[in-house]
């Protein structure tokens, strides 16, 4: 075990001296987004009773990697398969990087390999809630990022 502050927890991934899955980069880059744990913890309290939204990242699987949709984002489906039931697969012969020069409406993690990851987010959250830092594991530069 090692305690890291989330910048530093990005570093050490960028640098491949650790992984973690997506749904944890993502995290901390909204973490990027406190300084100190008193900041985030009046961040919590002010919301708290603002309410929450439950996700379900929908996998598109693309020529060259895959890219992890969350709601909001313009290909999110209307009816995400919540449960895995239905075995719902999204693919495309399109590549990465034309999905994103194509779109407009992002809130998507991008993976181009298992170290490879890209946050993209330009909608407003909900529930007062606060999107992550753009902190990207490429060099790509999509002007959709914020």
């Amino acid at each position: 075990f090692q305690w890291s502050s989330p910048p530093e927890a990005i570093e050490r991934f960028k640098s491949q001296e650790i992984w973690f899955p997506p749904p944890q980069f993502y995290e901390f880059c909204r973490l990027c987004n406190f300084p100190s744990l008193g900041e985030l913890q009046e961040f919590g309290s002010a919301r708290a009773l603002e309410g929450c939204e439950r996700w379900m990242p929908v996998m598109l699987s693309a020529a060259d990697g895959f890219i992890q949709l969350l709601p909001g984002d313009e290909l999110y489906p209307e009816d995400p398969d919540y449960t895995g039931e239905r075995k719902i697969i999204m693919s495309t012969d399109k590549k990465v990087d034309d999905l994103m020069k194509e779109g407009g409406i992002f809130h998507r993690i991008v993976i181009k390999n298992i170290n490879n990851l890209a946050v993209y987010v330009n909608i407003q959250p909900k529930y007062k809630h606060i999107n992550p830092l753009i902190i990207n594991c490429d060099n790509s530069d999509y002007n959709s990022k914020l």
